[in-house]
């Protein structure tokens, strides 16, 4: 995989979301990967925990923009920094996020890891 490649792949990740595409998603990882979201919770191990794990999160109605370019590296990994935007029950909110892929020798996603903490989370309106 090259960066460019990284890049794009982190790209489609971000629009499959917010085209509501689990399928999508899905498709963008190795058949054996892991997604840990948030960093230091339970992995999700394997294709289909890995679908079960964005059809919850998709629900939300969250939708994601990238907070800065996507970054490359010398090796099999890429990161984003992002947004989450959501409707949670206390009202509208953002999580501030940074997602790290590692690639395997197909370009598939062979694992994800979610860097976020209550401290990134915060409310921006109430519900009435």
């Amino acid at each position: 995989m090259d960066e460019k490649q990284m890049k794009a792949a982190m790209q489609e990740y971000i629009d499959a979301f917010n085209r509501v595409d689990v399928d999508g998603i899905v498709n963008l990882y190795a058949d054996d990967a892991t997604v840990e979201d948030p960093v230091g919770s339970p992995p999700k191990v394997g294709k289909a925990a890995i679908a079960e794990f964005y059809q919850m999160a998709i629900k939300t109605g969250a939708k994601l923009s990238l907070a800065a370019p996507i970054r490359g590296s010398h090796g099999n990994s890429a990161a984003m920094a992002f947004d989450v935007q959501l409707n949670m029950p206390e009202g509208s909110a953002v999580i501030r996020v940074i997602d790290v892929m590692t690639f395997n020798e197909a370009g598939k996603f062979s694992s994800m890891r979610a860097y976020w903490g209550q401290g990134d989370m915060e409310l921006l309106g109430t519900k009435k």
